[in-house]
């Protein structure tokens, strides 16, 4: 006989509510349809809405009870702000949340103003901060919460031609690190590190770099590949599947950290 499958009420996330932002492509959206293979209900939010009314399909399917978006820009935190108290009063309180939001434009950093590093701030660090003061009280009461920052290789090593990014990424380091210390039990704050990865991002900075040097795609990766001990480019569901353990019950007692997820390239120890 084919084994059984469990029921949503035997998952690990079953009757948990996460908030997955910058939900409807690469990391994001696949650390949507991790945690509901995992049972949770699942809210995406981007500012997308036809790329968010795609995906809810996909998470049904993917096993989440419920799965529902909200459309909001990082760059607009008084929207933000009412969007995500809207879900909380209609939906109750948010158990995992994950923030993720587009990164700064590439450049170097002395070509960078000084509008640059104010509105990557606000987008990346303000955003979540606030967004975790709206979920902290619904975590508390249940006693438990997850808060996962999808930030980058770069706070270990920063990266060539990506100067806002750098700067920005090590502040939400540093901030995540620094409530990692203040969080009550039970409510954990962890960063994961992406290294090179299939998103539309990648993709769109290697473009960039092929035709600054007027080369091809194939050898700007050829050259990233080169780096990587595993031999190639992660893929997003990779990540999504650490974002999923660092959502459940299993990573109780992993607070505070930032996981490199790389295939090896980092030399930093």
């Amino acid at each position: 006989m084919p084994p059984t499958m469990p029921s949503t009420h035997d998952l690990p996330l079953s009757n948990r509510h996460a908030l997955v932002c910058g939900a409807s492509a690469g990391i994001g959206r696949a650390a949507a349809l991790a945690l509901a293979e995992l049972g949770a209900e699942v809210t995406a939010l981007a500012r997308s809405r036809e790329a968010l009314e795609r995906l809810m399909l996909e998470l049904e399917r993917a096993g989440s009870p419920r799965a529902r978006f909200v459309v909001a820009d990082h760059d607009d935190r008084g929207r933000l702000k009412t969007a995500v108290e809207g879900l909380i009063q209609r939906e109750g309180p948010v158990h995992v949340l994950v923030n993720n939001s587009g990164g700064p434009a590439p450049g170097p950093i002395l070509e960078a103003r000084e509008e640059d590093f104010v509105g990557a701030f606000g987008r990346h660090l303000l955003a979540n901060h606030l967004l975790v003061k709206l979920a902290l009280g619904g975590m508390i009461q249940a006693g438990y919460g997850r808060i996962i920052n999808i930030i980058s290789v770069s706070v270990r090593e920063p990266l060539p031609g990506l100067g806002v990014s750098n700067t920005i990424r090590g502040a939400v380091a540093s901030w995540a690190k620094t409530l990692s210390r203040e969080l009550p039990p039970r409510v954990t704050i962890n960063n994961l590190l992406p290294g090179f990865t299939a998103t539309e991002r990648l993709m769109s900075l290697r473009k960039k770099i092929a035709d600054q040097a007027d080369g091809d795609e194939e050898s700007v990766q050829g050259r990233w590949e080169s780096m990587i001990p595993e031999g190639r480019i992660g893929r997003p569901e990779e990540l999504g599947a650490v974002i999923a353990f660092l959502a459940s019950p299993a990573a109780s007692y992993v607070r505070g950290v930032s996981l490199p997820v790389d295939g090896g390239r980092l030399r930093s120890i």
